[in-house]
């Protein structure tokens, strides 16, 4: 990977040049609230926000409310390889969701958001040789890696209380999502010879499958202000029966004829099972503190491998590729007055910091590792029809880097707004 050649394109949601492994960057998959805090939220569960990532959670929204959230984000990446520095500048779509009230004890949410994002291209250049027709002392080899495409996927969840006690509620939820997308990774080699032929080689998906997330949360409290949220997300792994192409393009240039050969893996593509934990500490409804785990157990997934053995090319899944994936997160809110009158009482100060080991393996080493802070403020919007809206903004740094490998640094700036309309209230006639 060479930053001295890289080229930057905004219409991707990534530049990263570790998005041309596995599924690419992987989405975090929570709202703008939770951006703020670095993504916690397994224990979360408030009932003017929609947390996505623990559908138990739909099940305290407030029965008055219709709410709709919906985010995006503005990233700055700066890339450092050895001495060289370069900066790109990308937006995304972050998220857009609704919930609501559907009967006494029982919250539904709808939504859709990305799963991983692919954008990346750079060149990377070496001398081979002897140039015979044009008598240069040397031929220049040039390979381009490019990449483009993504995963979304579209949801509805469902979250019920199944025990409500005076101290203790336990709530369970899940997400069923239609997952689907596309993406496009190749290498073309070219020559300062023209006469050398040249060998171009296309990785193509095509993803349509489906998610299944079944999560608890156990709301307890334990004195007059104090109160404990435990919560756990279990995503169930399979195979995506998708059939993953290779594509070889060789071209004489002496003839002008190109030939093309299809390889197939197979229906093959794999999701990988994960489990999330996570607790909240809610004092007096002023300060809530918690921390997150998620495992995701990429190391069991398989991922198709172009090779070539005795001279016969092959595309076939192979195993070893990623890594689990580990994810520790610590975070928090503060509100003075969660309903009070004034409104910078209201105002929602949020912080967090993440650790992310990696679920790549490049070359037979672990791939890059993340570390991240974040802070933000949800603003409430208040008005003569509307007093429990907000616009959650934020800022985050996260570092991803791997030994010898490209380091990078990205700011998101990421902007939220979350629609809580009283649709269900019972207006009184005199």
């Amino acid at each position: 990977m060479s930053l001295s050649v890289w080229n930057v394109n905004a219409q991707n949601a990534t530049n990263s040049p570790y998005s041309q492994y596995g599924y690419g960057v992987l989405s975090d998959g929570v709202n703008g609230a939770s951006v703020a805090m670095s993504g916690l939220s397994q224990g979360w569960r408030e009932g003017n926000m929609v947390n996505y990532a623990n559908p138990a959670s739909y099940a305290g929204i407030d029965s008055l409310s219709f709410i709709f959230d919906a985010g995006v984000s503005g990233l700055m990446t700066n890339f450092t390889e050895n001495s060289r520095r370069l900066n790109a500048n990308n937006s995304s779509f972050d998220y857009v969701i609704g919930a609501f009230r559907a009967a006494r004890r029982v919250g539904v949410a709808f939504g859709v958001m990305p799963y991983s994002n692919v954008g990346y291209s750079y060149d990377a250049s070496e001398t081979i040789g002897y140039d015979t027709q044009s008598g240069s002392s040397e031929t220049t080899s040039t390979t381009t890696y490019s990449g483009s495409g993504g995963i979304h996927q579209a949801f509805v969840g469902v979250g019920v209380d199944v025990l409500r006690l005076p101290s203790t509620t336990l709530s369970a939820g899940v997400n069923a999502s239609y997952v689907w997308g596309s993406y496009t990774k190749s290498v073309i080699n070219s020559y300062s010879d023209a006469y050398v032929n040249t060998l171009s080689k296309y990785y193509i998906a095509n993803i349509t499958t489906y998610k299944i997330d079944a999560s608890i949360q156990l709301r307890r409290r334990i004195s007059k202000k104090d109160e404990l949220t435990l919560g756990a997300t279990y995503s169930f792994g399979h195979d995506m029966r998708s059939d993953p192409l290779c594509r070889i393009v060789s071209y004489n240039s002496q003839t002008g004829v190109a030939d093309t050969t299809n390889l197939h893996a197979g229906r093959s593509l794999m999701m990988p099972s994960t489990l999330a934990l996570g607790v909240v500490w809610n004092r007096a409804n002023r300060w809530r503190v918690g921390m997150d785990w998620r495992y995701e157990m990429w190391g069991r997934v398989d991922y198709p491998t172009y090779e070539v053995v005795s001279d016969v090319a092959a595309y076939a899944m192979k195993a070893g590729q990623f890594s689990d994936r580990h994810t520790f997160i610590v975070g928090g809110e503060y509100v003075s007055s969660e309903h009070g009158r004034k409104w910078a009482g209201r105002l929602r100060y949020r912080l967090g910091a993440r650790y992310t080991t990696p679920y790549l393996k490049i070359n037979g080493a672990d791939g890059p590792r993340e570390y991240g802070l974040s802070l933000g403020i949800g603003v409430p919007i208040i008005n003569s029809y509307n007093n429990r809206s907000f616009v959650n903004v934020s800022a985050s740094w996260t570092r991803t880097e791997a030994a010898g490998l490209i380091r990078e640094n990205t700011f998101r700036i990421n902007i939220g707004l979350t629609f809580n309309e009283r649709w269900f209230a019972k207006w009184q006639v005199e």
